[in-house]
């Protein structure tokens, strides 16, 4: 399956990235061989940097933005109260919803005559284009993205700290620790394994952001409204462009940039939490390795023992009082 799936595909968008081919028959024989023309178009067209660029700082903003109110949510609704489980549905609600009823209805509303800027106009307040205007759809989109997918960073959140043992709050509060002096030195320095794996999943994501830009912005008004993503950039210039050669060689790039991303991220940061899951003859060697230094240890503290035994000895005998009949 994995093979058939996901390798199989890499490797003939890899081989279609080649040709000039407008997606029948064979590449060969229905397309032109360009070789890595398409991939030199790819890297120096400023339409394609400008979606990179955006994509990042989807990515970035999507951390600062989600990270903190995922954690603070989480830390108000793992207290007890009287109606926590209703909120906690209502919070995780929008990540079940699909993104195109997410897009359009998202999409309607915020119309320059749509019903958040007929909201506004009854309390005084004059609306912008929250899709069009340049200044304002980075941050429609941010908004429209952290209230979609904060609910599945409240539940990770939440599953994190309840795995936290009840017993070093209690022990904390005896000390007289605060609630947020327990949550800094507590709550938050363990929840860190949980907090990476969510950063992990969130990258990807938006790496791979595709539905809500393309639903809303739709196919050109994304790039000039400063919200298109490398896979709306895609889709525009392979499949609607007729060009399906230049897009398999699209999504070469973007599968290289997630994979070198991703393999960074975990190499610098989650490899703290995978050391335990370490298995093969990797392990066996570990477990020898940590076999041989606690016999090392256990050999060492053994000889100590007998060397202050001894010494304790010698000092007992040193002082001792000679009767009539012993030898000294």
């Amino acid at each position: 399956m994995f093979l058939g799936f996901v390798v199989l595909p890499v490797i003939m968008a890899a081989y279609y990235g080649f040709f000039k081919w407008k997606g029948y028959g064979k590449p060969s024989v229905n397309g032109t061989f360009v070789g890595l023309d398409n991939y030199k178009i790819i890297l120096t067209d400023p339409n394609f940097q400008q979606a990179l660029g955006h994509t990042l700082l989807i990515a970035v903003l999507s951390l600062v933005i989600q990270g903190p109110l995922a954690i603070l949510f989480a830390l108000l609704l793992n207290q007890k109260f009287k109606g926590r489980g209703i909120i906690r549905t209502l919070i995780f609600v929008p990540y079940v919803v699909s993104e195109v009823i997410v897009g359009t209805g998202w999409g309607l509303m915020l119309q320059s005559t749509g019903a958040v800027n007929a909201v506004l106009a009854k309390v005084g307040i004059t609306g912008v284009d929250w899709i069009a205007d340049p200044k304002a759809a980075i941050w429609t989109l941010m908004f429209i993205i952290s209230w979609k997918y904060i609910g599945f960073a409240v539940i990770l959140m939440i599953a994190g700290m309840q795995s936290i043992p009840e017993e070093l709050y209690e022990a904390a509060r005896v000390d007289g620790a605060s609630f947020w002096q327990m949550q800094w030195r507590i709550t938050l320095p363990l929840l860190g394994s949980t907090v990476r794996i969510w950063a992990f999943l969130s990258l990807i994501g938006s790496l791979q952001l595709f539905d809500l830009v393309y639903i809303i912005w739709g196919q050109y008004v994304a790039s000039t409204a400063g919200t298109s993503t490398m896979a709306t950039y895609m889709v525009r210039e392979g499949r609607l462009a007729g060009n399906y050669g230049y897009g398999n060689a699209v999504a070469v790039v973007i599968f290289v940039i997630s994979l070198v991303i991703a393999l960074t991220y975990q190499h610098f940061v989650l490899n703290r939490d995978l050391e335990g899951a370490i298995t093969g003859p990797e392990k066996k060697r570990n477990r020898k390795h940590k076999v041989s230094n606690k016999r090392a240890h256990a050999r060492s503290a053994a000889a100590n023992v007998s060397a202050s035994q001894a010494k304790s000895s010698e000092a007992s005998l040193a002082t001792a009082p000679i009767h009539e009949g012993e030898v000294a």
